[in-house]
């Protein structure tokens, strides 16, 4: 498989795995910062025994530079908005605002790197644009205020993770992905009350740290293949998938505007691919 065959596999797989993150953070009756602290304990761990188990801790501390650095930064910070949101908001309003990740992540290339998307990108992120239109429009009034600038400053936050892994394609994914979540582990227990937590929602929150780890090292893995526009226009396929699961497990309604807003993107995403996505 070439490499930007992989890239695309491992994009979206992450993209899946994120669709989950509503569902665990709605299901367990427990605060934004404690399940922060927990989810980081457990994905931390995961990925460093991960690295541990393939020979690759020692490589990936040697190779951990400024952009490694700034990475781990970004997720962190991207990390402590993406839960608060989801508590805060619908679990269909952020992954809609998520949405605008190919714009940002275009946007921050052609400033820094000086790389247009192919005309393939452009329209297919304009198509799904329209997409995110008809959600926005369905569901403007029920629109949390507060969760939703969290999840727009998420979007900021993966966005310009996926231009820093174009630009130095050599950088470390594994460990900037479990540091990320060691940085918040002072703030979160500051904040929060994480040894508080009912022994019960401990292996929900263990299962919910695995699956986080999971997801950041194949979107780090990915994005090093493909251009940052390609990356985020294949991460918004968590945008139809998480209303779905949402709508399935938790009972949130999910309007038509919605379902057909989602299949536009799909559509998107996928005729983005059949093109070549380079073109």
């Amino acid at each position: 498989m070439d490499s930007r065959r992989t890239g695309v596999v491992l994009v979206v797989i992450s993209a899946f795995v994120f669709s989950t993150a509503g569902i665990f953070t709605k299901s367990i009756p427990v605060a934004a910062w404690d399940i922060i602290f927990w989810r980081g304990v457990s994905a931390a761990g995961f990925t460093l025994v991960y690295l541990a188990a393939r020979g690759m801790f020692v490589q990936e501390v040697q190779q951990f530079g400024r952009p490694a650095l700034a990475v781990t930064l970004m997720m962190g910070a991207g990390t402590a908005a993406f839960i608060p949101a989801f508590k805060l908001s619908h679990v269909a309003n952020v992954a809609l605002i998520y949405g605008a990740a190919p714009f940002f992540a275009a946007a921050l290339a052609w400033v820094w790197l000086r790389e247009l998307p192919s005309r393939t990108v452009i329209v297919a992120s304009g198509v799904a644009f329209c997409g995110v239109i008809l959600i926005v429009a369905s569901s403007l009034g029920g629109l949390a205020l507060r969760g939703d600038l969290l999840a727009l400053f998420m979007t900021l936050m993966m966005a310009a993770t996926m231009v820093v892994y174009r630009a130095y394609p050599q950088t470390t994914a594994a460990l900037p992905a479990a540091l990320s979540s060691v940085v918040l582990l002072p703030l979160s227990y500051w904040w929060g009350d994480p040894f508080a937590v009912p022994l019960a929602q401990l292996p929900w929150l263990v299962l919910f740290g695995l699956v986080f780890a999971l997801a950041s090292v194949t979107l780090s893995e990915g994005a090093r293949r493909l251009p940052p526009a390609e990356t985020a226009l294949l991460s918004i396929l968590e945008m139809p998938l998480a209303p779905l699961l949402a709508f399935v497990l938790l009972a949130e309604r999910v309007p038509p505007q919605v379902i057909l807003g989602g299949g536009i993107i799909l559509l998107a995403v996928i005729w983005s691919q059949t093109r070549g996505g380079g073109r």
